[in-house]
């Protein structure tokens, strides 16, 4: 497995990560525990070295996974973890932002525990939050880093004059956002900031939440907790739609005898030696084919071809509904 450095930070990982969120949350009932343990412990034995996991992810369920899977290899992973949100005490719903610099210490506290870990070695902020001053967001990871309970600070989804600020606070290792031959905005902005600031990038979504790998069409079915039911770009006309993307992938695919998912990532790979993608995923056959992408070969004749063919398609449909596409990009 090749290795990157996410920007200046010294930070160095697998080229590509492992997301997962899916393990327990969010595309449909949390699947078999102990089966998940040994995919995650599967990726480790084939190079991969840097997991991706949330508080809210379950909430805390999949941290817990993901801290019983990994703690065999505890200094030869880097995982990353979140802070962010409110919590309903009751049911563990998301019920709104808190990145008080007292509720970040809180989550990190009780993530060390759930990751059976002594320093979360990434620590994103998963949204910006309004109400709290991003300097005081950045002041209380920076004491985290002093104290040794952190090694580095992350953003999630956050906008370019927010990571300006935040990085003269307290160096950002990387930011977190979606991105994919589907959804190119942080090309326009973002991605050039990261790069003057020496930032890595971490692009979540990168096979569009299982879109770019040619599996779903306008007749498929998710499962009645499958967050992708309420995502505009996943109705069944979107879906029908967007595959003329699914046709250009198949395409080069074919010729490279690789997977429309191969080339979807390995675009990705070659976009920037700073960029390290998380697809996520709950079977082996996926791995496999995942880790495959990294010693995919995308000639500059592929890429043009990628990029011409690309730029006539117009992805239908919203990345996300209203009420989360305003708490990203702040």
């Amino acid at each position: 497995m090749q290795k990157r450095k996410l920007g200046k930070s010294g930070l160095e990982v697998s080229a590509l990560g492992f997301g997962c969120m899916g393990m327990s949350f969010g595309y449909g009932p949390p699947k078999d525990k102990q089966e998940m343990i040994e995919l995650l412990r599967s990726a480790v034995e084939r190079g991969v070295t840097f997991f991706d996991t949330a508080e809210v992810y379950g909430p805390f369920t999949n941290e817990e996974l993901v801290g019983e899977a990994l703690s065999p290899f505890r200094g030869q992973v880097v995982i990353a973890t979140k802070f962010g949100f409110k919590l309903d005490p009751a049911t563990g719903k998301q019920v709104g932002l808190d990145s008080r610099p007292e509720h970040i210490r809180e989550v990190a506290e009780a993530s060390l525990k759930r990751l059976k870990v002594d320093v979360i070695d990434l620590f994103y902020q998963h949204r910006v939050d309004p109400d709290v001053p991003i300097e005081d967001v950045a002041g209380a990871v920076k004491d985290l880093i002093r104290e040794g309970k952190v090694k580095h600070f992350g953003l999630s989804e956050a906008g370019v004059q927010t990571i300006r600020r935040t990085h003269a606070v307290q160096p950002v290792t990387a930011v977190q956002s979606e991105y994919s031959l589907w959804w190119r905005k942080p090309e326009e902005e973002l991605l050039p900031t990261l790069e003057e600031l020496g930032i890595g990038f971490v692009p979540f979504g990168p096979l569009g939440k299982g879109f770019l790998t040619g599996k779903i069409d306008e007749n498929t079915t998710f499962d009645s907790s499958d967050f992708r039911n309420v995502i505009p770009r996943f109705t069944p006309e979107a879906r029908k739609a967007n595959q003329a993307m699914i046709a250009l992938l198949s395409r080069v695919a074919k010729r490279k005898k690789a997977t429309p998912a191969q080339i979807a990532l390995a675009w990705l790979l070659a976009r920037k030696p700073w960029i390290v993608p998380i697809p996520g995923t709950t079977k082996p056959e996926r791995l496999e084919e995942n880790i495959g992408a990294v010693s995919m070969e995308l000639t500059p004749e592929d890429l043009r071809e990628i990029e011409s063919a690309s730029s006539k398609i117009t992805v239908q449909g919203a990345r996300y509904p209203e009420h989360l596409e305003k708490l990203t990009g702040r």
